[in-house]
């Protein structure tokens, strides 16, 4: 990879957050901390990594992504529109009734969006069907799932964790955001989930740990991941609750809390941008 590519990334991570602020305060809803530390990643997924075509959302071709921590649609949503999914006017309709951009990925009104989630803990038992389908179907296409560390604390997500290291889906890829907080407070005094690279080893899969904002390290994560066979691979990333806007950083109250008038102006300043509203 050169400088350029990641420079690019790391700019169109930078635009994805400027927009996914607005469409948060224009609906004074959703959920603002989880999703600003998964941009990193969804941006060198939907923009390096993955085989997608925005003009034929159903190509048998395409790779898949399963967002299993659903609360964080607003994230997935900015990076779709960027990808031209759908107009990025759509994103001023987040939550508004009749809108194809619900509170949660809807697979069956949003362009995209493979499957609807939100029930935590589901998401990775999906995409192991999705990889399992596909490896007997003969193709070539992979599988990315983005979990939460706070989504951990599921029991369903250990049993698709073992069916995954069990039938060796290589084609499986999983990326933890560990940002260490969630609605109730730290994750690690709710219930802790660490050590989390050692538990997925346990299961039979090939561990990353990196920082899940260097962009140069998710980029060599999932190269690395897409040459593994003969088990799935595990990407933890180290992330950081609210990242980009200073005083969302590290707090569990902006789980699920927009902006509101007097923050938005600052929040786009901490990005780099104008506020034009």
């Amino acid at each position: 990879m050169n400088s350029e590519t990641i420079s690019s990334l790391e700019e169109k991570a930078r635009q994805l957050r400027v927009d996914l602020v607005k469409m948060l305060h224009k609906s004074q809803s959703g959920h603002t901390g989880g999703s600003l530390s998964a941009i990193d990643m969804l941006a060198a997924l939907y923009f390096h990594a993955m085989r997608h075509d925005p003009a034929d959302p159903k190509w048998e071709g395409r790779d898949r992504f399963v967002l299993c921590k659903g609360h964080a649609a607003p994230a997935l949503y900015v990076a779709l529109a960027e990808a031209g999914y759908f107009p990025k006017e759509d994103l001023m309709m987040l939550r508004r009734l009749g809108s194809h951009l619900q509170g949660h990925p809807d697979s069956k009104q949003t362009p995209g969006v493979e499957v609807c989630t939100g029930s935590l803990g589901q998401g990775l038992s999906m995409a192991n069907g999705m990889a399992l389908g596909l490896r007997l179907d003969g193709s070539a296409s992979r599988v990315y799932a983005l979990l939460g560390d706070g989504e951990l604390q599921e029991g369903q997500v250990w049993e698709a964790a073992m069916a995954a290291g069990h039938y060796r889906l290589h084609n499986l890829c999983a990326l933890i955001a560990v940002n260490r907080l969630q609605i109730d407070g730290e994750v690690a005094k709710v219930m802790n989930v660490e050590p989390v690279t050692d538990k997925f080893a346990a299961f039979g899969w090939e561990v990353i740990d990196i920082d899940g904002h260097d962009m140069k390290a998710i980029v060599a994560a999932l190269e690395q991941a897409a040459t593994v066979k003969g088990k799935p691979t595990a990407i933890v990333a180290r992330t950081v609750k609210g990242k980009g806007v200073s005083f969302f950083e590290n707090k569990a109250s902006y789980h699920g809390v927009a902006p509101s008038d007097e923050e938005l102006p600052k929040a786009l300043e901490c990005l780099g941008e104008q506020c034009n509203l």
